[in-house]
């Protein structure tokens, strides 16, 4: 029996066991590491450069890109680490580290895609409106509302998971620190399903679902009130990208907090794991160049 004073580090699960397969594991992830940085880093460069892309829509995406940056930078480093040196140990405080500040940029994330909804159905549903419902300063107050969220939902996880005294060893079923599986070395059921019902209600996650959805619904209808069917593709078109990107981050994320016990397995974790961490970021930029 131990608790998580008496644990040093954790062991981090392996993508392989073979020397072989661990070096291309590394020059996979080092590939899509790579198209990560550059992709996210020429969006932030091009907004900030061009001035006429200061407007709230690109304003949002250098957000979005600087949080994917963020968010694939906490895990996917450490994971070509251990596959290059072959080792699966994490330090204690690094896996605290590295749970608080994945999710703060994972969560703020969420929220800013909450934010670029309203701002697709202001843009389409009150255009004559746009200007003052989005304002630099309105802007400004939104992006720094969905990282200061992010930050005090990440706080508030990581204060309520490591004081949870932990008796079933320290192998992580995951290949970076997350919470649910950190929570599953508890002591007992009621501290796992304590913090994993936190993890789903807490700072209106579902709140910020059920506006995006609210918010598409509005879009969709005024879309569909378009006279010619080019102008409803070119409105729907402006849509495409964030619902792409919201789709496919909900989708996975919920998949892997919500999945029942009997469809879990070490591969499936890692898979699902590395669709909501990994892909997004990566994809991101593609998925919004594609259209702009």
């Amino acid at each position: 029996m131990s608790n998580g004073s008496s644990i040093t580090h954790f062991l981090l699960l392996a993508f392989a066991d073979t020397r072989e397969l661990q070096l291309l594991h590394f020059c996979l992830f080092l590939g899509i590491y790579l198209a990560a940085l550059l992709g996210n880093g020429l969006i932030i460069t091009a907004v900030a450069c061009d001035h006429r892309l200061h407007t709230p829509m690109y304003f949002f995406l250098l957000n979005l890109a600087l949080l994917d940056l963020g968010a694939i930078s906490t895990t996917l480093p450490k994971a070509m680490v251990n596959s290059f040196w072959h080792t699966r140990d994490i330090p204690y405080s690094g896996c605290v580290t590295q749970v608080f500040v994945f999710v703060s940029f994972i969560s703020a994330e969420f929220y800013l895609l909450t934010v670029m909804a309203y701002d697709r159905y202001v843009a389409i549903c009150k255009p004559l409106h746009y200007g003052s419902l989005l304002g630099s300063r309105a802007c400004v107050h939104m992006a720094a509302a969905a990282w200061g969220s992010g930050f005090l939902y990440a706080l508030l996880h990581t204060a309520n998971t490591f004081p949870i005294p932990l008796c079933q060893g320290n192998a992580v079923d995951q290949f970076f620190c997350e919470v649910p599986h950190i929570l599953k070395l508890s002591c007992s059921d009621s501290d796992y399903f304590r913090e994993a019902g936190l993890l789903v209600s807490a700072f209106g996650f579902l709140g910020c679902f059920v506006f995006i959805v609210v918010s598409y619904v509005q879009i969709f209808r005024a879309v569909m009130r378009v006279p010619s069917q080019q102008g409803r593709h070119k409105a729907f078109s402006t849509c495409l990208p964030h619902l792409t990107v919201v789709s496919l981050f909900i989708t996975t994320g919920v998949f892997s907090y919500l999945k029942p016990p009997s469809v879990s397995s070490s591969f499936l974790n890692l898979v699902v794991s590395f669709l909501y961490s990994v892909v997004p970021p990566a994809v991101n930029p593609l998925i919004y160049s594609m259209r702009n």
